[in-house]
């Protein structure tokens, strides 16, 4: 939905034109949205359009007199605005190391956050003619995708919180709180039993299955180093959050607060997102090659140990999680088509990966040596 701005010769201030399908709340957001944008950043929209959905957020795009384009993120009451804060803060570190991260537009008075009119809003440069990494990886995305990762890595591997330290591997994929978390889950279920059709039925009898797999998991958790390097990462580099252009990475985005996490989770996590593994069944496993390649390539400091145990601890990684198997009980109104067939792939790509772990792990070796 979009609101038009022009100038009152009248009264000398902009008049908006509501679109007509709009509903009430949003042309209100629409209109709260470009008052901020004029009174605390200086930008004076001609346009505000609504743009990609966000996970807990609503987000616009904006475009000044000059055609310049702004993302504008407006977080929901009770957010906290704080631990946002520190996450902007985060990807403009990054972005001053070299990592390609949108550049975040401060208030007149240098927040990165600015509130008023019952909104809170972030402003970003716009990224343009880019794609999300959410259709997969191939052909020279691999590399791209490693490497910019790898750069990210070796960049917050200085951030102030704290230098990079050696956490237990059963952390990284903690076997024990995935059977708690699955028993109370089924324990829901069996309260509330699901229809028997539809993805709810699915997402209860995945799992009992994922709950009787658990000491499978574990056994082949058991070949993991003792411990994995964690550091400052991003936190949620998910294929939503990275962008891609042709063949080349065009931003990493929404960035979380520091805080120390497996490195080597991350980058598992990026490159064998369910949807490439699915996608490519020929080419993820020499594709993961090459992306670790690239990625040892910009950050030689992270042991070759941790860079082995990428599809390993990925596959754990998946086979411990309960989303979003767990909406259907949480969160019903976010269960959307995609997010479900999100679900299914994760399920299918856990097993897929686990088939396919040690050609995985023989190919990493070699790259490695």
């Amino acid at each position: 939905m979009s609101a038009e701005w022009g100038r009152s010769r009248a009264v000398g201030r902009p008049e908006v034109r509501q679109p007509q399908r709009a509903g009430s709340g949003a042309q209100s957001d629409v209109m709260v949205v470009a008052g901020i944008l004029a009174l605390l950043y200086r930008i004076v929209p001609v346009s505000v359009m609504e743009g990609p959905a966000g996970t807990a957020t609503r987000n616009y795009v904006a475009e000044d007199r000059e055609g310049r384009q702004w993302f504008v993120k407006a977080y929901p009451p009770g957010i906290d605005v704080d631990q946002e804060r520190q996450a902007l803060v985060l990807g403009e570190a990054a972005r001053a190391a070299g990592v390609l991260v949108p550049a975040v537009r401060r208030t007149v008075a240098g927040e990165v956050i600015a509130s008023a009119g019952g909104l809170s809003v972030s402003v970003a440069q716009y990224v343009a003619d880019a794609e999300t990494a959410e259709g997969g990886l191939s052909g020279g995305r691999w590399e791209a995708v490693g490497e910019a990762v790898g750069r990210l890595h070796r960049a917050l591997a200085r951030h102030p919180v704290g230098p990079p330290r050696p956490v237990a591997a059963r952390a990284v994929c903690d076997v024990a709180r995935a059977g708690r978390r699955l028993e109370e889950l089924l324990a829901r279920w069996a309260a509330v039993p699901p229809a028997p059709e539809g993805f709810a039925a699915w997402a209860h009898r995945t799992a009992q299955q994922r709950l009787a797999a658990l000491p499978a998991v574990a056994a082949r958790l058991e070949k993991l180093p003792s411990s994995l390097m964690a550091q400052v990462v991003h936190g949620d580099l998910a294929s939503p959050n990275l962008l891609l252009r042709s063949e080349e990475v065009a931003a990493v985005i929404d960035f979380r607060p520091p805080g120390h996490r497996s490195a080597a989770w991350e980058l598992g996590r990026i490159v064998l997102d369910p949807r490439t593994v699915l996608a490519r069944p020929d080419e993820w496993v020499p594709g993961l090659a090459r992306a670790v390649g690239a990625y040892r390539a910009a950050n030689p400091q992270l042991p070759a140990e941790d860079l082995l145990a990428v599809p390993r601890v990925a596959a754990g990684y998946l086979a411990c999680s309960v989303y979003p198997l767990s909406e259907p009980l949480d969160d019903p109104a976010a269960l959307t088509p995609a997010l479900e067939a999100y679900g299914r792939a994760r399920h299918e790509a856990t097993g897929v990966l686990w088939e396919r772990l040690e050609e995985a792990e023989e190919v990493l070796r070699d790259v490695l040596r």
